[in-house]
Protein backbone atom coordinates (compact mmCIF):
# COMPACT_ATOMS: atom_id res chain seq x y z
CA UNK A 1 0.00 0.00 0.00
CA UNK A 2 1.60 3.39 -0.92
CA UNK A 3 2.19 6.72 0.93
CA UNK A 4 0.74 8.75 -1.71
CA UNK A 5 -2.14 8.12 -4.30
CA UNK A 6 -1.28 7.50 -7.94
CA UNK A 7 -3.64 9.12 -10.33
CA UNK A 8 -5.32 6.69 -11.84
CA UNK A 9 -4.29 5.19 -15.17
CA UNK A 10 -6.48 2.30 -15.88
CA UNK A 11 -4.53 -0.67 -14.42
CA UNK A 12 -5.12 -2.32 -11.75
CA UNK A 13 -2.11 -1.73 -8.53
CA UNK A 14 -0.49 -4.68 -7.79
CA UNK A 15 -0.85 -6.46 -4.47
CA UNK A 16 1.74 -5.55 -1.75
CA UNK A 17 2.72 -7.38 1.26
CA UNK A 18 0.82 -4.76 3.79
CA UNK A 19 -2.19 -5.89 1.87
CA UNK A 20 -1.21 -9.70 2.38
CA UNK A 21 -0.98 -9.20 6.36
CA UNK A 22 -4.12 -7.40 6.44
CA UNK A 23 -5.60 -10.59 4.28
CA UNK A 24 -4.08 -12.72 7.03
CA UNK A 25 -5.40 -10.73 10.01
CA UNK A 26 -8.71 -10.69 8.80
CA UNK A 27 -9.30 -14.04 8.14
CA UNK A 28 -7.43 -14.97 11.81
CA UNK A 29 -9.97 -12.94 13.58
CA UNK A 30 -13.34 -14.72 11.59
CA UNK A 31 -12.23 -17.60 13.17
CA UNK A 32 -12.01 -15.70 17.02
CA UNK A 33 -15.37 -13.87 16.49
CA UNK A 34 -17.19 -16.82 15.46
CA UNK A 35 -16.33 -18.81 18.28
CA UNK A 36 -17.20 -15.87 20.25
CA UNK A 37 -20.88 -16.10 19.08
CA UNK A 38 -20.58 -20.09 20.09
CA UNK A 39 -19.53 -19.12 24.09
CA UNK A 40 -21.92 -16.19 24.22
CA UNK A 41 -24.70 -18.41 22.98
CA UNK A 42 -24.11 -21.08 25.66
CA UNK A 43 -23.87 -18.61 28.37
CA UNK A 44 -27.15 -17.24 27.57
CA UNK A 45 -29.33 -20.34 27.18
CA UNK A 46 -27.50 -21.62 31.11
CA UNK A 47 -28.60 -17.89 31.64
CA UNK A 48 -32.47 -19.14 30.74
CA UNK A 49 -32.15 -22.29 32.35
CA UNK A 50 -31.14 -20.66 35.78
CA UNK A 51 -34.26 -18.66 35.65
CA UNK A 52 -32.28 -15.35 35.54
CA UNK A 53 -33.77 -12.06 33.90
CA UNK A 54 -32.93 -12.93 30.12
CA UNK A 55 -30.81 -10.07 28.22
CA UNK A 56 -33.89 -10.13 25.98
CA UNK A 57 -35.78 -8.87 28.70
CA UNK A 58 -33.27 -6.33 29.67
CA UNK A 59 -31.18 -8.53 32.05
CA UNK A 60 -27.76 -8.42 32.66
CA UNK A 61 -27.00 -11.69 34.58
CA UNK A 62 -24.89 -13.22 31.70
CA UNK A 63 -22.29 -10.50 32.87
CA UNK A 64 -21.68 -13.07 36.18
CA UNK A 65 -21.34 -15.96 33.48
CA UNK A 66 -17.16 -16.81 33.01
CA UNK A 67 -18.32 -17.98 29.63
CA UNK A 68 -19.43 -15.08 28.30
CA UNK A 69 -16.36 -13.13 29.77
CA UNK A 70 -14.82 -15.67 27.42
CA UNK A 71 -16.50 -15.26 24.67
CA UNK A 72 -16.13 -11.53 25.00
CA UNK A 73 -12.60 -11.79 25.12
CA UNK A 74 -12.67 -14.11 21.95
CA UNK A 75 -14.79 -11.50 20.26
CA UNK A 76 -12.59 -8.85 21.90
CA UNK A 77 -9.38 -10.36 20.34
CA UNK A 78 -10.96 -10.98 17.07
CA UNK A 79 -12.05 -7.55 16.69
CA UNK A 80 -8.54 -6.68 17.66
CA UNK A 81 -7.20 -8.31 14.86
CA UNK A 82 -9.76 -6.86 12.77
CA UNK A 83 -8.75 -3.77 14.04
CA UNK A 84 -4.82 -4.35 12.50
CA UNK A 85 -6.30 -5.28 9.71
CA UNK A 86 -7.86 -2.15 8.95
CA UNK A 87 -4.26 -0.46 9.18
CA UNK A 88 -3.07 -2.67 6.01
CA UNK A 89 -5.95 -3.01 4.16
CA UNK A 90 -9.25 -1.45 2.90
CA UNK A 91 -12.42 -1.80 4.61
CA UNK A 92 -14.15 -3.22 1.48
CA UNK A 93 -11.88 -6.20 1.44
CA UNK A 94 -11.13 -6.63 5.16
CA UNK A 95 -15.37 -6.50 6.25
CA UNK A 96 -16.74 -8.65 3.59
CA UNK A 97 -13.99 -11.19 4.91
CA UNK A 98 -15.90 -11.61 7.42
CA UNK A 99 -18.69 -14.07 6.03
CA UNK A 100 -15.70 -16.62 7.57
CA UNK A 101 -16.95 -16.30 10.87
CA UNK A 102 -20.68 -17.30 9.52
CA UNK A 103 -19.32 -20.52 8.37
CA UNK A 104 -16.92 -20.88 11.83
CA UNK A 105 -20.16 -20.09 13.70
CA UNK A 106 -22.73 -22.78 11.75
CA UNK A 107 -19.76 -25.35 11.97
CA UNK A 108 -19.06 -25.06 15.63
CA UNK A 109 -22.83 -24.58 16.60
CA UNK A 110 -23.54 -27.97 15.39
CA UNK A 111 -21.12 -29.69 17.93
CA UNK A 112 -21.78 -27.35 20.87
CA UNK A 113 -25.09 -26.17 20.31
CA UNK A 114 -27.03 -28.87 18.78
CA UNK A 115 -27.48 -26.74 15.91
CA UNK A 116 -27.94 -28.95 12.58
CA UNK A 117 -26.16 -28.17 9.26
CA UNK A 118 -28.13 -29.83 6.45
CA UNK A 119 -26.78 -30.72 2.43
CA UNK A 120 -28.21 -27.32 1.61
CA UNK A 121 -26.61 -25.40 4.56
CA UNK A 122 -23.05 -26.58 3.25
CA UNK A 123 -23.50 -25.77 -0.37
CA UNK A 124 -24.32 -21.95 1.56
CA UNK A 125 -20.98 -22.28 3.63
CA UNK A 126 -19.51 -23.04 0.04
CA UNK A 127 -20.86 -19.67 -1.75
CA UNK A 128 -19.83 -17.89 1.20
CA UNK A 129 -16.13 -18.80 0.59
CA UNK A 130 -16.30 -18.74 -3.12
CA UNK A 131 -17.71 -15.06 -2.61
CA UNK A 132 -15.27 -14.04 -0.14
CA UNK A 133 -12.30 -15.28 -2.47
CA UNK A 134 -13.96 -12.85 -5.64
CA UNK A 135 -14.24 -9.62 -3.10
CA UNK A 136 -10.63 -10.98 -2.59
CA UNK A 137 -9.68 -10.79 -5.85
CA UNK A 138 -10.86 -7.58 -7.34
CA UNK A 139 -10.97 -5.40 -3.05
CA UNK A 140 -9.24 -2.13 -4.24
CA UNK A 141 -5.70 -2.33 -3.86
CA UNK A 142 -4.75 1.43 -2.57
CA UNK A 143 -6.32 4.16 -0.03
CA UNK A 144 -7.48 7.36 -0.47
CA UNK A 145 -6.50 8.72 3.00
CA UNK A 146 -2.81 8.07 4.11
CA UNK A 147 -2.37 11.20 6.86
CA UNK A 148 -4.79 12.19 9.66
CA UNK A 149 -5.30 15.61 8.11
CA UNK A 150 -6.24 13.84 4.88
CA UNK A 151 -8.93 12.31 7.33
CA UNK A 152 -10.18 15.38 8.99
CA UNK A 153 -10.46 16.92 5.77
CA UNK A 154 -12.89 14.29 4.93
CA UNK A 155 -14.84 14.00 8.40
CA UNK A 156 -16.61 17.59 7.16
CA UNK A 157 -17.37 16.46 3.92
CA UNK A 158 -20.78 17.53 3.40
CA UNK A 159 -22.25 14.07 2.05
CA UNK A 160 -20.35 12.36 4.59
CA UNK A 161 -21.95 14.82 7.06
CA UNK A 162 -25.55 14.35 5.49
CA UNK A 163 -25.03 10.62 5.90
CA UNK A 164 -23.84 10.64 9.37
CA UNK A 165 -27.39 12.61 10.47
CA UNK A 166 -29.55 9.94 8.57
CA UNK A 167 -27.52 7.19 10.00
CA UNK A 168 -27.92 8.57 13.71
CA UNK A 169 -31.82 9.57 13.08
CA UNK A 170 -32.92 5.83 11.64
CA UNK A 171 -30.91 4.54 14.43
CA UNK A 172 -32.30 6.17 17.13
CA UNK A 173 -35.91 5.60 15.95
CA UNK A 174 -34.99 1.86 16.06
CA UNK A 175 -33.67 2.08 19.79
CA UNK A 176 -37.03 4.11 20.93
CA UNK A 177 -39.91 3.50 18.75
CA UNK A 178 -39.64 0.30 16.98
CA UNK A 179 -37.32 -1.61 19.65
CA UNK A 180 -39.34 -1.95 22.66
CA UNK A 181 -42.71 -2.40 20.20
CA UNK A 182 -40.68 -5.34 17.84
CA UNK A 183 -37.75 -6.46 18.70
CA UNK A 184 -38.30 -9.69 20.63
CA UNK A 185 -40.43 -10.32 17.68
CA UNK A 186 -38.51 -9.21 14.41
CA UNK A 187 -34.50 -10.45 14.09
CA UNK A 188 -34.05 -7.62 11.90
CA UNK A 189 -34.50 -4.60 14.51
CA UNK A 190 -31.68 -5.10 16.70
CA UNK A 191 -29.79 -6.21 14.21
CA UNK A 192 -30.56 -2.82 12.13
CA UNK A 193 -28.92 -1.06 15.45
CA UNK A 194 -26.01 -2.75 15.56
CA UNK A 195 -24.84 -2.85 11.40
CA UNK A 196 -25.66 0.66 11.63
CA UNK A 197 -23.96 1.73 14.56
CA UNK A 198 -21.43 -0.88 13.79
CA UNK A 199 -20.43 0.47 10.69
CA UNK A 200 -19.19 3.81 12.43
CA UNK A 201 -16.94 1.70 15.04
CA UNK A 202 -15.12 0.08 11.48
CA UNK A 203 -14.42 3.90 10.86
CA UNK A 204 -13.13 4.62 13.82
CA UNK A 205 -10.88 1.52 13.60
CA UNK A 206 -9.60 2.80 10.73
CA UNK A 207 -8.67 5.62 11.77
CA UNK A 208 -6.97 5.09 14.76
CA UNK A 209 -4.98 2.04 13.00
CA UNK A 210 -4.06 5.16 10.62
CA UNK A 211 -3.03 6.85 13.69
CA UNK A 212 -0.84 4.17 15.31
CA UNK A 213 1.07 3.71 11.50
CA UNK A 214 1.91 7.43 11.94
CA UNK A 215 3.16 7.55 15.13
CA UNK A 216 5.36 4.58 14.32
CA UNK A 217 6.65 6.13 11.55
CA UNK A 218 7.79 8.87 13.97
CA UNK A 219 4.72 11.44 13.37
CA UNK A 220 2.91 11.29 17.03
CA UNK A 221 -1.25 11.48 16.75
CA UNK A 222 -1.69 10.69 19.82
CA UNK A 223 -2.37 14.64 20.49
CA UNK A 224 -4.41 14.99 17.97
CA UNK A 225 -7.79 15.47 18.60
CA UNK A 226 -9.55 13.35 15.82
CA UNK A 227 -7.47 10.11 17.31
CA UNK A 228 -9.70 10.84 20.56
CA UNK A 229 -12.22 11.55 18.55
CA UNK A 230 -12.04 8.34 16.66
CA UNK A 231 -11.20 6.43 20.58
CA UNK A 232 -14.50 7.79 22.56
CA UNK A 233 -16.65 6.90 18.69
CA UNK A 234 -14.99 3.56 18.83
CA UNK A 235 -16.20 2.94 22.69
CA UNK A 236 -19.54 4.41 22.19
CA UNK A 237 -20.25 2.33 18.85
CA UNK A 238 -18.78 -1.30 20.16
CA UNK A 239 -20.59 -0.84 23.53
CA UNK A 240 -24.19 -0.24 21.99
CA UNK A 241 -23.49 -2.58 19.28
CA UNK A 242 -22.62 -5.55 22.15
CA UNK A 243 -26.13 -4.33 24.23
CA UNK A 244 -28.16 -5.15 21.13
CA UNK A 245 -25.98 -7.84 19.42
CA UNK A 246 -26.58 -9.84 23.18
CA UNK A 247 -30.51 -8.92 22.86
CA UNK A 248 -30.83 -10.58 19.19
CA UNK A 249 -28.84 -13.98 20.43
CA UNK A 250 -30.70 -14.42 23.52
CA UNK A 251 -34.40 -14.30 21.67
CA UNK A 252 -33.54 -15.48 18.24
CA UNK A 253 -30.98 -18.55 16.83
CA UNK A 254 -27.42 -17.90 16.69
CA UNK A 255 -27.43 -19.52 13.13
CA UNK A 256 -30.48 -17.09 12.13
CA UNK A 257 -28.48 -13.52 14.04
CA UNK A 258 -25.03 -14.58 12.75
CA UNK A 259 -25.66 -14.27 9.18
CA UNK A 260 -28.55 -11.75 8.66
CA UNK A 261 -26.12 -9.04 11.21
CA UNK A 262 -23.35 -10.22 8.70
CA UNK A 263 -25.35 -8.93 5.33
CA UNK A 264 -26.31 -5.67 7.22
CA UNK A 265 -23.29 -4.90 8.99
CA UNK A 266 -21.04 -5.44 5.92
CA UNK A 267 -23.86 -3.58 3.77
CA UNK A 268 -23.16 -0.52 6.24
CA UNK A 269 -19.43 -0.60 6.36
CA UNK A 270 -19.04 -1.04 2.37
CA UNK A 271 -21.54 2.48 2.25
CA UNK A 272 -20.18 4.13 5.60
CA UNK A 273 -16.43 3.12 4.12
CA UNK A 274 -17.78 4.81 0.60
CA UNK A 275 -19.09 7.56 1.95
CA UNK A 276 -15.60 8.87 4.15
CA UNK A 277 -12.57 7.07 2.45
CA UNK A 278 -13.48 6.99 -1.33
CA UNK A 279 -11.82 3.71 -1.70
CA UNK A 280 -14.28 2.82 -4.42
CA UNK A 281 -12.83 6.21 -6.45
CA UNK A 282 -10.55 5.41 -9.54
CA UNK A 283 -11.41 1.39 -9.34
CA UNK A 284 -12.03 0.20 -12.57
CA UNK A 285 -15.49 -0.85 -13.51
CA UNK A 286 -14.63 -4.79 -13.95
CA UNK A 287 -13.34 -4.57 -10.02
CA UNK A 288 -16.65 -2.80 -9.11
CA UNK A 289 -18.45 -5.69 -10.57
CA UNK A 290 -16.27 -8.15 -9.25
CA UNK A 291 -16.53 -6.66 -5.61
CA UNK A 292 -20.45 -6.67 -6.08
CA UNK A 293 -20.35 -9.92 -7.75
CA UNK A 294 -18.78 -11.52 -4.74
CA UNK A 295 -20.69 -9.26 -2.18
CA UNK A 296 -24.14 -11.02 -3.23
CA UNK A 297 -22.63 -14.60 -3.76
CA UNK A 298 -21.98 -14.19 -0.20
CA UNK A 299 -25.18 -13.10 0.35
CA UNK A 300 -26.44 -15.78 -1.72
CA UNK A 301 -24.52 -18.56 0.22
CA UNK A 302 -26.30 -16.81 3.26
CA UNK A 303 -29.54 -16.31 2.57
CA UNK A 304 -29.03 -20.81 1.65
CA UNK A 305 -27.95 -21.29 4.87
CA UNK A 306 -30.60 -19.54 7.05
CA UNK A 307 -33.38 -20.39 4.64
CA UNK A 308 -33.15 -24.33 4.56
CA UNK A 309 -31.57 -24.19 7.92
CA UNK A 310 -34.53 -26.17 9.68
CA UNK A 311 -34.83 -28.57 6.68
CA UNK A 312 -33.56 -32.29 7.23
CA UNK A 313 -31.62 -32.44 3.79
CA UNK A 314 -29.02 -35.59 3.16
CA UNK A 315 -27.43 -36.48 0.28
CA UNK A 316 -28.88 -40.13 1.22
CA UNK A 317 -32.30 -38.20 0.86
CA UNK A 318 -31.97 -36.40 -2.25
CA UNK A 319 -30.88 -39.53 -3.84
CA UNK A 320 -33.81 -41.31 -2.69
CA UNK A 321 -36.02 -38.27 -3.37
CA UNK A 322 -34.97 -38.51 -7.16
CA UNK A 323 -35.07 -42.31 -7.69
CA UNK A 324 -38.47 -42.30 -6.36
CA UNK A 325 -39.43 -39.73 -8.95
CA UNK A 326 -37.84 -41.68 -11.65
CA UNK A 327 -39.50 -44.57 -10.84
CA UNK A 328 -42.84 -42.68 -10.63
CA UNK A 329 -42.45 -41.32 -13.96
CA UNK A 330 -41.69 -44.67 -15.39
CA UNK A 331 -44.34 -46.27 -13.75
CA UNK A 332 -46.71 -43.75 -15.11
CA UNK A 333 -45.51 -43.55 -18.65
CA UNK A 334 -45.93 -47.76 -18.94
CA UNK A 335 -49.75 -46.99 -17.73
CA UNK A 336 -50.15 -44.29 -19.84
CA UNK A 337 -49.32 -46.48 -23.41
CA UNK A 338 -52.56 -49.21 -23.05
CA UNK A 339 -54.98 -46.14 -22.62
CA UNK A 340 -52.98 -44.33 -25.86
CA UNK A 341 -53.40 -47.61 -27.56
CA UNK A 342 -56.62 -47.91 -27.12
CA UNK A 343 -57.37 -44.31 -28.01
CA UNK A 344 -55.82 -44.67 -31.69
CA UNK A 345 -58.12 -48.47 -31.81
CA UNK A 346 -61.23 -46.10 -31.01
CA UNK A 347 -60.19 -43.42 -33.87
CA UNK A 348 -59.30 -45.69 -36.91
CA UNK A 349 -62.51 -47.27 -36.08
CA UNK A 350 -64.15 -44.07 -36.09
CA UNK A 351 -62.33 -43.27 -39.30
CA UNK A 352 -63.30 -46.67 -40.91
CA UNK A 353 -66.85 -45.73 -40.26
CA UNK A 354 -66.71 -42.40 -41.99
CA UNK A 355 -65.39 -44.52 -45.22
CA UNK A 356 -67.53 -46.81 -45.07
CA UNK A 357 -70.77 -44.75 -44.57
CA UNK A 358 -74.03 -44.56 -47.03
CA UNK A 359 -73.19 -42.22 -49.30
CA UNK A 360 -74.95 -38.48 -49.54
CA UNK A 361 -78.37 -38.61 -49.64
CA UNK A 362 -79.88 -37.33 -52.45
CA UNK A 363 -82.56 -34.57 -51.53
CA UNK A 364 -80.74 -33.58 -48.53
CA UNK A 365 -77.36 -31.06 -48.40
CA UNK A 366 -76.23 -32.97 -44.94
CA UNK A 367 -74.03 -36.25 -44.81
CA UNK A 368 -75.64 -39.14 -43.08
CA UNK A 369 -74.14 -41.85 -41.63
Amino acid sequence: MTSTQAPFSGEVTPYGHELYIGLGLSMSSSVFIGSSFILKKKSLLALGKSGGTRAGAGGYGYLRHWLWWAGLLSMGFGEALNFIAYAFAPATLVTPLGALSVIVTALLSQYFLGEILNVLGKVGCSLCLLGATVVVIHAPKETEVTNMEDLAAKLVDPVFMVYVALVIAAALALIFHFGPRYGSRNVIIYIAICSLIGGFSVLGCKAIGLAVKETISGKSEFSNLITWFSLLSLIICVSTQMNYLNKALDIFNTSLVTPIYYVFFTACVILSSAMLFKEWKGLPAKDVIGVLAGFFTVVIGIFILHVFKDMEVTWVGMTSLLTAQNSGESRRSSSDQPDAVNDITQLAEEEEGLITSEPLSYGSNKRVY
